[in-house]
């Protein structure tokens, strides 16, 4: 080992990382919980409304979705696995299909989004000014909690390129993984938002 790697590790704190990684989740997990309340008070003086409004999604694209991101959970916890046995290759593979299922997760959500708005069916829009209250707070509830998971997911995308870029320039490595498990982590959480958004918007009718 030379002087520059001693340097190294005597810097490192990956306990310190880790911890500082959950904090941030449990953070995040406050936010959505506080919106996820919000969603359940309103539909719960909204049931009818809430349950015509929820017919105007696509549920089909919803599962597409769901799907696309619980594989995507599964190829970054691989990743995680393919560093530690010292497999380079195999680790960039499964963190660069990750990145394409998260792009194709955006994709089907802007043509979602598109599809709703070419309908006039978003905030402010001619249609929902004329609809009921109920649908306006569903749809309000609906770009805004998707709308901040999707920013969610574009962050996730860049964490995780930048730790690809770290595994590239052997920064990361069997030994030293610890901003990859954090991304994982991280990547695990959009997940988890998601899980709790699909059935809370899609499934409800």
């Amino acid at each position: 080992m030379n002087d520059h790697q001693v340097h190294i590790d005597e810097h490192r704190d990956d306990e310190g990382a880790k911890t500082g990684m959950w904090i941030f989740i449990f953070t995040e997990l406050l936010l959505f919980g506080g919106l996820f309340i919000a969603y359940s008070v309103y539909r719960y003086l909204n049931p009818l409304a809430f349950h015509l409004a929820a017919e105007e999604l696509d549920t089909t694209l919803g599962t597409i979705n769901t799907v696309i991101l619980l594989v995507s959970s599964m190829t970054i916890a691989m990743s995680i696995s393919a560093i530690q046995y010292k497999n380079k290759k195999l680790t960039l593979i499964l963190m660069g299909v990750t990145l394409l299922l998260a792009l194709a997760f955006m994709v089907n959500k802007y043509f979602e989004w598109s599809g709703k708005i070419s309908h006039g069916i978003y905030p402010g829009s001619m249609t929902l000014q004329e609809a009921s209250r109920g649908e306006l707070l569903f749809f309000g509830l609906y770009y805004a909690m998707t709308g901040l998971h999707a920013l969610h997911i574009v962050i996730g995308m860049a964490f995780i390129g930048y730790v690809m870029y770290l595994v590239v320039k052997n920064e990361v490595q069997h030994d030293n993984f610890v901003i990859l498990e954090n991304s994982g982590l991280y990547w695990h959480l959009v997940d988890l938002i998601w899980i709790f958004l699909f059935p809370l918007f899609y499934l409800i009718t």
